[in-house]
This record gives structure tokens, sequence and C-alpha cells, in this order.
């Protein structure tokens, strides 16, 4: 199956547009909203219901700005330093370079928290098991957009799966990866007015010649475009160059979302200690993660690492041993237990 999904909800001119990415950011925090509300109004929280509303923002932007940082910090430091006289000028505030992490958007809400907890007077462990609990719900609403967006993508399929996918924003990463195959895109650049010879000499110009590098870089943007506006002639000469590849994007959005959702459902059905519900969030998301990873591929700039792992499974396994921590310490903790989805 060939992916044809446009990453735009509605395209107002050019690149600028309202994002199917942008709006799960938003359905994942309206649901938050309305959960922790629900849980305010019967008094199965610990939150004044005047508070909901200030505390998911102060958690929505915790989530923003250390899923960026995350980004930053975890997958591509020299964003942190670039400085360029073009808007937005610095390469954090950069979204469309490399997005979020979701390690750092953890770290994020935890950090905010834990600061809205104190300038209230209430527990910050019972503030984390809340964002514990309805996190999963944002997670799920992000992992589909991935996969509208082609970003993150699956491994390749060993065997041609039916619901296996092929990606045309691939083709963004043959220039460094697999340069032998961006000469067998003449066929796709000529329905753009490109003729094979002139995309022939833009090729081997791309590493030496800024414009020749620009040229290319929007042709392969056009490319992409005309996939999903469903040129047939565009699609006819790219699909039989691309790779089957596992939508791990789908995979990680039922184990991340649906399936650690679920769980920690089941451990809200009981009063717990503040700080159990945020630790079984740790250690389940990062075994389902670890899990998820199997499927996806590395970034393309990171690469596998160590014992053949990403990042990503590298993380989770730090966050798993800290999650157990937690939750050996929050149960030690002569607190009184809060949640449960009826009053005691």
């Amino acid at each position: 199956m060939l992916h044809t999904l446009d990453p735009y909800a509605v395209r107002l001119w050019g690149d600028f547009g309202i994002r199917w990415y942008g709006l799960s950011y938003l359905a994942g925090f309206a649901a938050a909203y309305l959960l922790i509300k629900y849980l305010s109004v019967k008094g199965l929280t610990r939150i004044s219901s005047s508070l909901v509303s200030d505390f998911v923002f102060t958690v929505a932007l915790g989530t923003v700005v250390g899923g960026r940082l995350g980004y930053c910090i975890f997958y591509s430091p020299e964003l942190l330093t670039r400085v360029s006289d073009r808007f937005p000028f610095w390469g954090v505030l950069a979204v469309n370079e490399g997005g979020m992490a979701s390690h750092g958007g953890i770290a994020g809400i935890i950090i905010s928290c834990a600061w809205f907890a104190r300038k209230h007077g209430f527990s910050g462990l019972h503030a984390m098991d809340l964002c514990a609990l309805t996190g999963p719900i944002g997670i799920l609403f992000g992992r589909i957009a991935n996969f509208v967006n082609g970003e993150l993508v699956g491994r390749p399929c060993e065997k041609a799966l039916s619901w296996c996918v092929k990606f045309p924003q691939d083709i963004f990463l043959w220039p460094r990866s697999e340069p032998q195959k961006m000469l067998a895109l003449g066929d796709a650049a000529q329905a753009y007015g490109v003729t094979k010879e002139r995309w022939h000499e833009l090729i081997g110009n791309y590493a030496y010649r800024r414009d020749a590098w620009r040229e290319v870089e929007g042709l392969l943007a056009r490319i992409v475009d005309g996939v999903q506006a469903g040129n047939q002639k565009v699609i006819e000469a790219i699909e039989p160059l691309l790779v089957l590849r596992h939508p791990s994007q789908l995979y990680e959005a039922a184990l991340e979302g649906l399936f650690l959702f679920a769980a920690l459902l089941l451990f809200w059905a009981r009063p717990r200690k503040p700080g159990v519900i945020m630790a079984a969030f740790l250690v389940i998301y990062s075994v389902v993660r670890i899990i998820g990873e199997q499927f996806r591929m590395p970034d393309a700039h990171i690469g596998f690492q160590a014992l053949g792992l990403t990042r990503g499974q590298w993380l989770s396994a730090g966050m798993l041993a800290i999650g157990l921590l937690v939750w050996v310490a929050v149960s030690r903790r002569s607190d009184g237990k809060v949640g449960g989805w009826y009053r005691s």
C-alpha cells in the first residue's frame, strides 16, 4: 500500500496551514482536560475543579517545551547552538526539523507538575499520576499523526505483509543514504518539467552547488506533494522504487496509546498511594516503547547503537530503571491513598 495521506488538515497556501500533527496535540490536551475535570467533579482527585484548566495548560506548556528540548538534547544537539538570519532564527525553534521527543516531553510534564503542585499546595506525585493516566490518549493521537505525516517510519518488512506501507517521504533520505536511487527519480521529475538530462545534472552537482541542492530538495518535496495529491504519473514513477515498511507508528499507537491507557485505567480502579500510577506509566511505557522500536527505523543521522538497539530503546531502558525505583520509593511512603473510580 502506498502512503498518500496529506499532513495538512487544511492547507491555506504553500506550506502554511493547519496540520494533523498540531491538531493531535490539541485533541490530546482536550481529552486530558475532560477526564481530569470529570475526576474532579466526582471528588476522585485532589485538584479542585477551578484549577483543572490552569493545570492542563501548565502541563501542555511543559510537554511542548520538554519535548522540543528533549529532541535537541537527545537527538540533534547541534540545534541548541545553531543561529541563523532566517526565521525562526534559533535551531530549537525550528520545529519542522526533527520535531519532538517523547522522553523529553515526559520530563517536561514531571517538572511542570512539580511546579504547579508546589504553587497550589497539593501533592506533586498526585499531579503526575493524573498526567500519567491521561497521557496515553495524547500519545495515541500523536502516533497516528506521525503516520499521517509519513515520519518515524518502520523498518522494511521481511515479508510482503498486506498491511505494510510504502512511504514516499523515504526519498528525502536518498541523497545521503542511497544516492544511486536518485537517478531513478528522473521520470517523476519529468512530471514537473525537468528533463532527465537536467535531473542527472542536478544530482551530479547536488553535493557541490547550493543552487543544485535547493532545486533537488524542492523537486523532492513536489514529488511527495504529487503523491499526496494523487498525481498518477508521479505515483507510477515512484512507487516501484519504494520499500515496503512496517507501519510502526500505528503499532506504537496501539502499544503506547491504547494498551497503556487500558493498563493504567485498571491501576486507577483502586485508590493508590500518590506516585504509583506515574511509576506504572514509566515502567509500562518503557517496556512497550522498547518493543515498538523493534519495528521502527532509528533516526537516520544516529542509526543503531550499542547491542543493535536504537537511541529510543536505550532511553527507555534508563526510564524503566527509574520507574522501578520510583515505584519502590512511593510504595514505602506513608501518604494516604487517592484515586479509584468511586468514592470510598
